[in-house]
This record gives C-alpha cells, sequence and structure tokens, in this order.
C-alpha cells in the first residue's frame, strides 16, 4: 500500500478519525520535529462541540497542567500546582486519586506523594535510610525526568477510570498517546509500551486509541503487543509541507535508512535544525549497535590529525542533548552545520549504504587531506 499525502495536519486528523471507525487502534511513528504533538492537538481540536469533549489524551503539553511553587519566600515547601480547571482533572475530587496512582508509579519510581484536593496541589516525599535509621523527608523537589514519570501515573490512573466506564469520564470516546515519557532507555521503553499496551488489551471498552512517538524501540514493542493495530510512518515534505502516511506493514521496521536520506537531504538544502542532531546520533547508535560496537563513536569518521574521534563524538555528545524545544525547531548555527555535514558526508562515505538514495553524495579520496574536506563543506554551505 502506497503513503496517503495530507495537505495539513488537520486533514491527516480527520481521515485518523474516519479510520478508527473500523479499527480499534493506530500506531504512528514519526522522527521529532515532523508534527506528531501537533497532530495529537489537532485531532482533539477535531472532537470539540462547545463545552463537549471526545478525546483523553497525553501529549507535551499535558505536563503543562502541573506547575511548580517553589516557596521561593521559605525555601522549605516545594509543591506541584495542579491546574484544576481542566477536564483531565474531572475526577480528582472523588476517585481517591493517591491509591489509583500509587501502584502504578511503584513500577517505576522510589518516591511517594500527597495530592491535596483542596489547594490543588502535589507534595512529595522520599525515605532516606542513615545506618539502621530511615527517615521519610518531606517536601522534595523531585527531578524532571521523576516528574515526567508521576504525570505519566497520573494520566494511567484516569485512562484506568475511563477505560473502565468511570461516570467523571464517560465523555471519553478516543485516547491519543504521543511520547509517553522523553529520553526513555531500552528498558524503560520496553516496560513503559508494554504497561499501556497490557492496559488498552485487558479494557472492555469501546475507545479508540492512537498511539504516536519518536523512539524506535517503544514503537515496534507496542506493534508486537497490539498486533492488529494499523501501523504507519510519519513524514513530512518540508518544501511544500505536506504530510505522508506510509504503512509499516505487518512486520515493524527500523527507519535509519529513511532517516538518513532525511538527514542528507536536510544537509543538501541548509534547512539544518537543532533537532537533526538527535537523528543522526540515533542512527549511528543503531549502526554501532549492528557492527558490534559498544559506542557510536566507533561509526564517525576518522581525520588523520583526530584519530579516536574524540573531537566528532564529543560534538555529537553535546549537540544531542542541548535544552532546545523539539516543537519550535532552531535553526544549527553555521559552524555546526558544517561539523554536522562532514560527520554525516564521512559516516556516508563509509559504510555502503545504496548511492542511489544519496545521488550528489560528497566523495572523498583515500589521499585527501583534513582542510580539502573543510573547503568542499564550506562550498556546500555557500
Amino acid at each position: 500500500m502506497s503513503a496517503i499525502s495530507f495537505l495539513s495536519l488537520t486533514a491527516l486528523a480527520a481521515h485518523l478519525r474516519r479510520e478508527l471507525n473500523n479499527k480499534k487502534y493506530i500506531l504512528i511513528y514519526a522522527y521529532n520535529g515532523t508534527g506528531k504533538t501537533r497532530l495529537s492537538t489537532e485531532f482533539k481540536n477535531l472532537g470539540k462541540k462547545g463545552d463537549q469533549r471526545d478525546t483523553l489524551y497525553f501529549n507535551a503539553f499535558t505536563e503543562d497542567l502541573f506547575s511548580w511553587d517553589n516557596d521561593l519566600e521559605n525555601d522549605r515547601e516545594p509543591v506541584l500546582k495542579i491546574n484544576a480547571a481542566s477536564r483531565f482533572f474531572a475526577g480528582l475530587g472523588e476517585m481517591e486519586m493517591d491509591n489509583r496512582i500509587r501502584p502504578l508509579l511503584n513500577r517505576y519510581a522510589d518516591f511517594d506523594f500527597r495530592i491535596d484536593t483542596t489547594n490543588w496541589e502535589v507534595s512529595f516525599s522520599r525515605q532516606v535510610r542513615e545506618g539502621d535509621t530511615t527517615t521519610t523527608v518531606d517536601y522534595v523537589k523531585v527531578s524532571r525526568g521523576e516528574e515526567n514519570i508521576f504525570i505519566w501515573c497520573f494520566f494511567l490512573a484516569i485512562l484506568e477510570l475511563a477505560l473502565d466506564g468511570a461516570e467523571a469520564y464517560r465523555w471519553v470516546k478516543y485516547i491519543y498517546v504521543d511520547d509517553p515519557i522523553s529520553s526513555l532507555d531500552e528498558h524503560n521503553a520496553i516496560a513503559v509500551a508494554n504497561h499501556l499496551a497490557q492496559m488498552l488489551k485487558r479494557a472492555d471498552s469501546d475507545h479508540k486509541v492512537v498511539i504516536s512517538t519518536h523512539h524506535t524501540l517503544f514503537f515496534n514493542v507496542l506493534c508486537n503487543e497490539l498486533g492488529r493495530a494499523n501501523k504507519y510512518f510519519l513524514s513530512k515534505d518540508t518544501s511544500v509541507g505536506s504530510y505522508f502516511l506510509r504503512p509499516t506493514g505487518d512486520t515493524p521496521f527500523f527507519h535509519h535508512v529513511a532517516a538518513l536520506a532525511q538527514l542528507y537531504e536536510a544537509a543538501q538544502t541548509g534547512q539544518l535544525y537543532t533537532h537533526h542532531f538527535n537523528m543522526l546520533r540515533a542512527v549511528l547508535e543503531k549502526t554501532a549497535s549492528f557492527h558490534g560496537y559498544s559506542n557510536f563513536s566507533a561509526c564517525i569518521k576518522r581525520d588523520e590529525d583526530d584519530p579516536d574521534g574524540t573531537l566528532h563524538a564529543r560534538l555529537i555528545n553535546i549537540l544531542s542533548h542541548g535544552n532546545y524545544s523539539l516543537y519550535e525547531p532552531q535553526e544549527m548555527l553555521e559552524e555546526n552545520k558544517r561539523y554536522f555535514r562532514k560527520i554525516l558526508y564521512g559516516f556516508l562515505n563509509r559504510y555502503p549504504f545504496n548511492p542511489a538514495l544519496f545521488p550528489e553524495k560528497p566523495a572523498r579520496s583515500a589521499g585527501s587531506s583534513v582542510n580539502d574536506n573543510a573547503q568542499e563543506l564550506e562550498t556546500a554551505d555557500n
């Protein structure tokens, strides 16, 4: 089956809703920066009719329903404030959410919490052991990662209520989950995907579900667990602003070749953004794993004056973990574009990918110097 094109995310969201008339699950894989989060928002917006809603969703904006009050005046009792106006928390007051969230959170974390439904805030605590004594430390400021895990488990508790038909969530017809927890390591990717899939499969409900992610392993686990789901690869043509939905077939696949083609096109056109370093690192890591290397640095083209590839490995490490928004892409600095091209072109010249995918790939002869290659890259920038 060939790819289907859409001129807007609204049109794509409408297509997904039509498809869910005859299907229970849709799984979507897409790179960061493609528009996954905006797609989930468009899908949700199509279900708005006045004050009525039909979609329970989790995406990057779900985290915005929580905000820290750090008690700056006393610096003693930081709490996580809850946006009481959101329908997301419709059953918070009467559903004993503490007891619903806690067993879910215990799967992933070692801290505890208390929800104050009068002041709409959450306080955290942790058990600290010193010698033979264990004490409880209250009003802990949990890390950003721990906060994300807590919010995810909060969502799972609400999801369970919706799937069980709780009165407060009878309005839910569709469930849309976009990248539940960022920066998952492989173990947690498997655990979170399996847990979510088992929860959905156990439910005896008519709810329709869309799950989108940029995490390859997370996507593959879901494909295996939700075998009858429709599975797609979502991409975008930046030159015309259209979107393409391509079926992956019954067997999920790794997308590093497609990612390389997209990175190569971006390098050729000069439309390089900070998130492209994340994509390049993912490709390098998958290639290193395939060839039996323990680190992606083994796959970086080494210069004569940099035999260990240290400089480029450090650049990849730094620039793939920058503090920037994946939902408002920032263009690379010109210097970083040159480094990106040098690393990418060196990688493509080192490994025998199909040359038809990279028709104008710059070749580097065995005797060419680092300065010669730098000159080629300088020319490509102009």
